[in-house]
């Protein structure tokens, strides 16, 4: 036990406050014990062999087997070496046959029927005091605050987005759309406004110049359009005003998100869980299987995603049997000192891998959740009034911390942030640009494609139709014609002339000449004759 009176003395540093297991040890004033009755406790303990039940839960608890024999590990077991050491009794480690806190068919399935049924003495074991154990066993004081974290894959993408779209949020993008959308018609409708309040030559702006015009200024490009009146000049101005401080804002937060390598993650609370529809795992028979599925309590809105089967509950013996599930997109429920230390040593396992590829796993900023825990006896123990005031020291003292962690480096492993110095701009950084390209060119295609039915087929059809329509006009006008009207000088001077000009007679009427020509019916038809210069635009071809 020298490693033990090292930690202790270390902590304690010999005068802050006393060695909790040595011989000059005194009840504390806060214990509501008499002197006697506590010497009667230590006396009866004494050279006893007590029945010490645990999980595995490394590295708080857990145990393994030696020359036929379990031993004990973890930070639960050096405190039951100081217990033992302080009262001088021994121990015998058992073990339920699933590795669960509560639950089970039989009380031999989990700690707290073991507890429960008083088939063992004590539980070493750091146990959430939730009150459904409360009404099962009898907790000691609370020995430290357990947190429980959410572990999943580090992800390659940051979750603000990549690319063209990241630098700002989906409600921004869909304002800017709404703005995009939304001007020219403004444009259109004061422009028609003034038109009819105002009388100027100022002229309603049509809605397709509009948005012509808010495209263009939207890609920072000209326009041809020259606005006279001050309210069309103003409206214009504020479209460019505002193109140019949303581009300002862009262009910096684009800058700084292609450069920088700090991302956040989808999960960051457990709702998020919930509302993404992300799938989770933790360890079954723990305590947060029975959190989830209790009414009442906090997180029980995830106890919809048991049922549907995007949250399951595992029995594992060894806690790396969850990385698995890890690995494939499932986030990990556990205790913040057991997800550090699957971490850590995932991280160190990777000697030959490059350093910004070792941290594999990284959790959640928020906890999923807070309980306090302690040890566990069955209902009605003595053992609790024994153990109590050099527990209370132990916990004092810090040592429970200080164990927790000291397989753990100082520093935080596997940040959300890598701080890495550098950052290059990956393919999936520039994705967005493809896509512009790709549905650009669609665009282009399809409206090419457009063009040519239009005008090889739609456009032909509408001019056959309309041609019809104008000969079948200019037949009912030939059936209606009036022969009392002149005919047309092209029949008269043209190739194919009907009339012959060279047996008409002339006659002078009111000082104008008129040919006269005899009509089929009998009578006369008087064409007035043309100047000569009018000749000269006369086409025979």
């Amino acid at each position: 036990m020298a490693g033990i009176d090292l930690i202790v003395s270390s902590i304690c540093n010999n005068a802050a406050c006393d060695v909790p297991y040595n011989d000059t040890y005194k009840v504390p004033d806060v214990v509501q014990f008499s002197e006697p009755n506590y010497k009667n406790l230590m006396k009866e303990i004494n050279g006893k062999t007590l029945k010490v039940g645990t999980y595995n839960n490394t590295p708080l608890s857990g145990s393994f087997r030696e020359n036929g024999s379990i031993v004990g590990l973890g930070v639960a077991f050096i405190v039951m070496d100081i217990l033992s050491e302080r009262f001088n009794f021994t121990y015998e480690i058992v073990e339920p046959k699933k590795n669960y806190e509560l639950g089970g068919k039989t009380p031999e399935d989990s700690l707290i029927g073991l507890l429960n049924s008083s088939k063992i003495d004590m539980a070493a074991a750091l146990i959430p005091t939730l009150l459904a154990y409360r009404e099962k066993v009898s907790f000691s004081i609370d020995l430290d605050e357990g947190v429980w974290v959410m572990m999943l894959k580090r992800p390659k993408e940051s979750a603000a987005g990549s690319g063209l779209l990241a630098p700002f949020n989906s409600f921004v993008w869909y304002l800017v759309l709404a703005a995009v959308l939304t001007f020219a018609p403004c444009i259109t409708f004061f422009t028609r406004l003034r038109n009819k309040m105002i009388a100027d030559d100022e002229g309603v702006l049509p809605l397709k110049p509009s948005f012509w015009f808010v495209y263009s200024a939207f890609l920072k490009q000209g326009t041809s359009l020259s606005p006279e009146a001050n309210t069309t000049r103003v409206l214009f101005v504020t479209w460019w005003l505002f193109m140019i401080l949303l581009s300002a804002f862009y262009t910096a937060n684009l800058t700084a998100f292609l450069t920088l390598s700090k991302f956040t993650l989808a999960i960051e609370y457990p709702r998020d869980l919930y509302s993404k529809n992300y799938r989770w795992i933790s360890a079954a028979g723990s305590s947060v299987e029975y959190t989830v599925k209790t009414e009442g309590e906090d997180l029980y809105y995830l106890s919809t995603m048991v049922a549907n089967g995007r949250a399951k509950f595992l029995t594992v013996r060894n806690d790396l049997g969850f990385l698995d599930s890890v690995k494939r997109g499932a986030v990990l429920v556990k205790e913040q000192t057991v997800v550090d230390h699957l971490m850590y040593n995932d991280y160190i396992s990777k000697k030959d891998v490059e350093e910004s590829d070792r941290c594999t796993y990284v959790l959640a900023p928020n906890a999923f959740m807070k309980k306090q825990r302690a040890f566990a006896y069955p209902m009605g123990s003595q053992l609790k009034s024994l153990f109590d005031p050099t527990l209370t020291q132990i916990f004092q003292s810090g040592i429970l911390e200080f164990l927790k962690r000291k397989d753990l480096p100082s520093t935080k492993i596997c940040p959300l942030d890598l701080q890495s110095k550098d950052r290059k701009l990956r393919n999936s950084d520039l994705i967005m640009t493809y896509m512009v390209m790709g549905v650009g060119s669609g665009i282009a295609v399809a409206i090419f494609a457009a063009e040519i039915v239009f005008k090889r087929y739609i456009s032909v059809k509408i001019h056959k139709d309309k041609k019809t329509k104008k000969t079948s006009r200019q037949s009912k006008k030939s059936r209606d014609y009036d022969d009392t009207r002149p005919p047309p000088y092209d029949s008269l001077f043209g190739k194919n002339s009907k009339f012959n000009v060279e047996d008409t007679r002339k006659k002078m009427i009111n000082g104008r000449e008129y040919y006269v020509f005899e009509m089929g019916s009998g009578g006369q038809r008087l064409i007035p004759v043309r100047a000569p210069s009018s000749f000269l635009y006369r086409s025979d071809k």
